[in-house]
């Protein structure tokens, strides 16, 4: 009898459980959107490089369109549906409304999901490309809009928001960090 091609396993989303069976090589996208209905996170060039589809495992962003589904269990899935405080918005999603981060809309969870990791790798003081300074002692560097824009530059937006974009991630880390922008 040739091996089994499925799977039962358990994925942890938004702080709840669900229990699937899904083929081998179901990605977490088509898991999240197909069968668990969570349509929020987007399916773009289903190649890792737009980064709508960006989804946080254990606080950490990951494009889901290459990540298998099996691969994600037992980590924490955070999806754009999970990131508000029941109707209290995250400071990242008012920001993006208050500063119109967003056109057509569609990037938008995938660019919630990235800014909210960006926000929180800056603080724990992660360097970027554009980081002048990595030495440990020159600590976590300014968040300026260059920055914002290298920690952003795997989402992409077809509609060209991402002037508004990089005012509301540095909107949000002011907020939430105390970070000067």
């Amino acid at each position: 009898m040739p091996p089994s091609t499925s799977s039962d396993l358990t994925l942890s989303v938004n702080g709840e459980k669900y229990t699937l069976t899904v083929d081998h090589r179901t990605t977490l996208l088509d898991a999240l959107r197909e069968r668990l209905d969570m349509t929020g996170t987007k399916k773009g060039c289903d190649q890792g490089q737009c980064g709508a589809c960006t989804v946080l495992l254990d606080g950490r962003r990951a494009v889901s369109c290459l990540q298998l589904a099996t691969a994600a269990e037992g980590r924490e899935i955070t999806t754009i549906e999970g990131v508000a405080e029941g109707e209290q918005l995250h400071p990242v999603q008012q920001a993006f409304l208050d500063l119109d981060g967003f056109q057509c809309g569609y990037c938008t969870p995938g660019q919630i999901c990235s800014a909210i990791a960006v926000i929180e790798e800056h603080a724990a003081g992660w360097p970027s490309a554009a980081t002048g300074d990595v030495r440990p002692e020159a600590g976590p560097p300014p968040l300026t809009p260059e920055e914002i824009r290298e920690r952003m530059s795997g989402n992409l937006c077809r509609c060209g928001a991402y002037v508004s974009i990089v005012q509301a991630v540095a909107q949000a880390a002011a907020q939430t960090n105390g970070a000067a922008a």
